[in-house]
């Protein structure tokens, strides 16, 4: 409940930064200056990337939450037995140690998803967020196919 509350708040800021910027964009646009205009339609495209960028990413987590959610539902989720940090964070060596099970399960069943969730938990345990996130999407995108 943290992470989604951290999540809402780190939203609303962006919003709100957003509509600041996009309001100085327009002002900026309105002077009668070549240089200003310009300025103004630069900063009109950084708050689009940011929309985008934004609702991209809650879209990422609300999509992971629901397989999270069908996992744990079929009892199918990986219990989480791996030592932890006082972070919080599972042991590196102890999560390389299991991800070759992961990586054989999907191996076995590319067009699994829950596989490849299962993979992405793993990619994660092990330090690899870059990797963790392509595989949680690749999920997604299969369950959704499904």
């Amino acid at each position: 409940m943290r992470g989604r509350l951290a999540a809402i708040v780190m939203a609303l800021l962006l919003a709100l930064y957003l509509v600041l910027v996009g309001q100085l964009a327009v002002r900026l646009v309105l002077i009668d200056s070549g240089v200003s205009r310009a300025l103004g339609v630069a900063l009109m495209v950084l708050p689009i990337i940011g929309v985008w960028a934004l609702v991209a990413e809650l879209l990422f987590g609300l999509r992971s939450q629901r397989l999270v959610r069908l996992l744990a539902s079929a009892d199918e989720l990986p219990v989480d037995t791996l030592p932890h940090r006082t972070s919080g964070r599972p042991e590196r060596a102890a999560a390389d140690a299991e991800f070759p099970r992961y990586r054989a399960e999907v191996e076995a069943a590319p067009g699994s998803w829950k596989a490849w969730f299962r993979l992405g938990l793993a990619y994660d345990a092990s330090g690899d967020r870059r990797r963790a996130r392509q595989s949680i999407r690749r999920a997604i995108a299969l369950e959704r196919s499904a």
